[in-house]
Formats: C-alpha cells, sequence, structure tokens
C-alpha cells in the first residue's frame, strides 16, 4: 500500500484537504500545530503549576494590606494585567508558598472569578478566603475574634409561595477530611476557644479568641439583628457563628472543580469579626478584625500546608 502525504492541485481556486481516493485510500490527518501558517493555541501557563500551597482570595482593601504584612508578600503583576501578592513562609517540614489576590467587588460571584484566576495561574493545592465577617453569635462571635470554618450554609435557595411566604432551603457544604483534620489539630494544640494577643498596637494588650464554627453565606448585606437570616442560621444550626458573602461561591467553586482529573484543592475560611450584623454594623472595626484573621491564618500554617 502506497502513503501519500500531499496532493499537488493545478489551477485556480481549488482547495483539496484531508481527501482520499482509490481503493484503500486513508487520510493521515495533520495535527494543527504541524500545519504550515496555522495558529498554534495559546493558554495562559500556571506560573509554577503544583509548587503553589495556598491561594487566598479576600475582597477588601484592609484584608489584604493586612495579609500582605502579617505573611510578607510582596505584590507581582502577571503580563495579562492582573495582580497577586505571593510570598514564602517556613513550616516545620517545608516552606510554604503562599499568593494572595483581591477580588473586584463582594458577593459569590466576583470570589469565583478571583478563584479561577488563582487556579489559572497558579494552581493552589488549598484556597482560603480571609477576611472579615459579621458576627451572629453574643457569646463567641464578638467584635476582634476569628472564626475558622471548614462549614458553609449557604441560605440564598428559598421558595416563594402565592401568599408571599418566604420558606429557606440551605445548603451545606464540608471542606476535605484532610482540611478537617488540619484545623481540628490546629485547636488541639490552642485550645478551644484559642487565646490569641491582638494585633493592633492600641489592642496589643487584649486577647481576642478564636473559634471554630459554620459560616452562613448569601447575597445579603445583614445588618438586622431580627433579620428572617439571623433567625433561619440559628434554627438550620446554632454554630453558625458568623455571615459572609463569598463563602458560598467558595464552596460552590470548590464542589464544581472537583471532577476535574487533577487534585481538587482543600478550602478554608478564617473570618473576623468586625461587627454583629445589626444596625451597627459598619467600617469602624475592619482593620482590627482582617489583622486578627491574617495573623490566625499564619498560626494556621504549619497545620494545613
Amino acid at each position: 500500500m502506497n502513503t501519500n502525504r500531499g496532493i499537488s492541485s493545478y489551477g485556480n481556486g481549488n482547495t483539496i484537504s484531508n481527501n482520499a481516493v482509490g481503493s484503500h485510500a486513508r487520510v493521515i490527518a495533520t495535527p494543527p500545530a504541524e500545519r504550515i501558517g496555522a495558529p498554534i493555541a495559546s493558554s495562559v501557563a500556571p506560573t509554577g503549576r503544583g509548587t503553589w500551597d495556598m491561594g487566598i482570595v479576600t475582597i477588601l482593601s484592609e484584608e489584604l494590606r493586612a495579609l500582605r504584612d502579617e505573611l510578607q508578600l510582596e505584590r507581582h503583576k502577571e503580563p495579562g494585567g492582573l495582580y497577586f501578592y505571593r510570598g514564602e513562609h517556613p513550616a516545620p517540614d517545608s516552606t510554604a508558598r503562599i499568593v494572595a489576590i483581591q477580588a473586584q467587588s463582594q458577593g459569590q460571584r466576583s470570589t469565583m472569578a478571583a478563584l479561577e484566576n488563582l487556579r489559572r495561574h497558579y494552581a493552589p493545592r488549598l484556597w482560603a478566603l480571609v477576611g472579615v465577617g459579621g458576627g451572629i453569635h453574643d457569646e463567641h462571635a464578638r467584635i476582634g475574634n476569628v472564626i475558622v470554618s471548614t462549614e458553609v450554609v449557604y441560605y440564598e435557595n428559598r421558595k416563594i409561595n402565592p401568599l408571599g411566604d418566604v420558606r429557606r432551603r440551605g445548603e451545606h457544604r464540608q471542606a476535605p477530611a484532610q482540611v478537617v483534620h488540619a484545623v481540628n489539630a490546629f485547636f488541639t494544640e490552642h485550645g478551644t476557644p484559642a487565646r490569641i494577643h491582638g494585633q493592633l498596637a492600641s489592642r496589643s494588650s487584649q486577647e481576642y479568641e478564636v473559634y471554630p464554627g459554620l459560616i452562613g453565606s448569601g447575597e445579603a448585606v445583614v445588618a438586622d439583628r431580627d433579620s428572617d437570616i439571623r433567625r433561619y442560621l440559628a434554627h438550620y444550626n446554632e454554630k453558625v457563628l458568623a455571615v459572609d458573602m463569598e463563602a458560598g461561591g467558595l464552596s460552590q467553586y470548590w464542589q464544581e472543580n472537583s471532577v476535574h482529573d487533577e487534585t481538587n484543592p482543600g478550602w478554608i475560611v478564617v473570618r473576623g469579626v468586625s461587627d454583629n450584623a445589626d444596625e451597627k454594623k459598619g467600617h469602624a472595626h475592619h482593620e482590627l478584625a482582617a489583622r486578627n484573621a491574617a495573623h490566625v491564618l499564619r498560626l494556621l500554617l504549619p497545620f494545613v500546608c
């Protein structure tokens, strides 16, 4: 059998592509990259794929500044124009490589886009959402305290019947077992609650407490002590200690990426309590809460990385 890899055509306007003529003839298709003049497909190549231990998403500038200072991260601009903050932090058995990004805005959708940017450029093996949240538990979630969460209750799903009655349908997701074990080990070593000295100079002599607990997450900014969201979460699980607008996006992104062949990283949420999700909600304690959360993340690194 003769194999012909090319066909010559003479004349004007002739086009021949992957044709075979005659008995037992066959076509050998040339891969696109080998075709003369064919464009080579391009993609964003991860920077040091497989070597980044933690990818962090923040929402507010105060949150990213606190992480930058606590973990000594340096600003880096990728060719596409995205800004990341990167650094290395010593751990008992190795050095943890960390990269952080600030989402464009609050909410689940922007958080998922930020996570995708981290995945495409750095492919970290653990995702973290670090910053401030609203406390909804009077005893544990006081301003300045920190909640470490491996469980998220997404509260936005709901049914509205013809009479206007709203019935919420929560979704409950938990981080992978290895992350849960790591967080348990942290509290075994530091106590429950863990008692940590304040991270602001004005409060360095004061202690704050760190608790494990659930995070309630949705698109609503909760600023009402009598909110139906607070009542729903308290009824759903009394261990929901705080609320935010992003953790649901993190847990959803992780779940949907679990179908990929590549290793799907775990996730963790660290929220410093900046308000009590009531009418006094404001920005006065953002820096305090953000710095406490960043410090707790640093203490967690030897356990999760």
